[in-house]
């Protein structure tokens, strides 16, 4: 090996020493966390914020905390008061204080120390302790009784992890598991109340029909009872009209003496009729001529 190639060499290893010692003197944090230094497992009280920070002591050992919101997400079996088990699923939402993370190092540890140690069985007790109120496991499918639930179990958790550095931001129930028997007799009951329901939908139904039908009818008797009304007043009318032309002709003597005529006139054309002068003065008709005879 020649002198250059040997150069070369020993340039790069002191390259890396010195690039190694010099990352010693800085520290460069990721956005959403906060970084946690300790000397001789000595906690420094002040945290790191995002960013890059030089100089730094070179001593230290660094601890990264991720402070950006999170959701834990726990199943539980809680009792009721009649003694079931019902399985609730909760969501957490939380985050970690960046103020307190040096706090959280020395008292608790990482992260999952964090869930494992304080939030979940904190969780869990608060859920119990709640469950104990509720009468009855269908209860739980009560709009009421989840948001009272909810409510508790924030605040709980909220007494318990703030002064731990932990700030809870929000729980919600995901999902309730009712005792499969409970569930049964919960669609049971659904179904029943569908098939009322359904009854009285047809009821009704039959209801409106009825009505209808019924005003049809006393539309049509209205409508029937005007039309005899008018055919009433029509005959009043035509009845009326009659007896006026009847007693108007009834005194015109040659109205009479037409008709009489006519009558003659009819008699005459027929071969069988007799034809007969009255005298007026005899209280008998006398027949002067039989107009039917034949001539022998």
């Amino acid at each position: 090996m020649n002198k250059q190639a040997a150069s070369l060499i020993v340039g790069a290893v002191i390259f890396l020493v010195v690039l190694s010692v010099g990352s010693r003197f800085w520290k460069s944090v990721p956005a959403g966390h906060v970084a946690v230094a300790t000397l001789f497992g000595d906690v420094v009280d002040k945290p790191f914020e995002e960013g890059l920070h030089i100089p730094v002591n070179p001593l230290y050992d660094w601890h990264m905390y991720d402070v950006r919101q999170k959701s834990h997400k726990e199943s539980a079996a809680v009792p009721s008061q009649d003694q079931l088990q019902t399985r609730l699923d909760v969501s957490v939402q939380y985050r970690l204080m960046r103020a307190q993370t040096p706090k959280i190092l020395a008292n608790t540890g990482t992260l999952t120390d964090v869930l494992n140690v304080n939030l979940v069985p904190k969780l869990r007790s608060i859920l119990r302790e709640q469950g104990k109120t509720v009468k009855r496991a269908e209860d739980f499918f009560m709009e009421a009784t989840q948001n009272r639930l909810q409510v508790a179990v924030l605040s709980g958790l909220r007494d318990f992890l703030t002064p731990k550095g932990v700030e809870v931001t929000d729980v919600l129930i995901r999902d309730i598991n009712l005792p499969p028997f409970i569930l049964k007799a919960i669609e049971s009951k659904k179904e029943r109340e569908q098939a009322v329901e359904k009854q009285k939908a047809e009821l009704e139904r039959y209801r409106t029909e009825q009505q209808q039908k019924v005003a049809a009818a006393t539309a049509e008797r209205a409508a029937a009872e005007q039309d005899a009304a008018k055919r009433r007043i029509l005959a009043d009318v035509q009845a009326y009209e009659i007896e006026k032309i009847n007693k108007a002709i009834g005194k015109n003597p040659n109205y009479v003496k037409l008709k009489s005529l006519e009558a003659l006139e009819a008699i005459s054309k027929d071969p069988a009729a007799k034809v007969y002068f009255i005298n007026g003065d005899s209280p008998q008709p006398l027949p002067l001529m039989h107009l039917g005879d034949r001539q022998h």
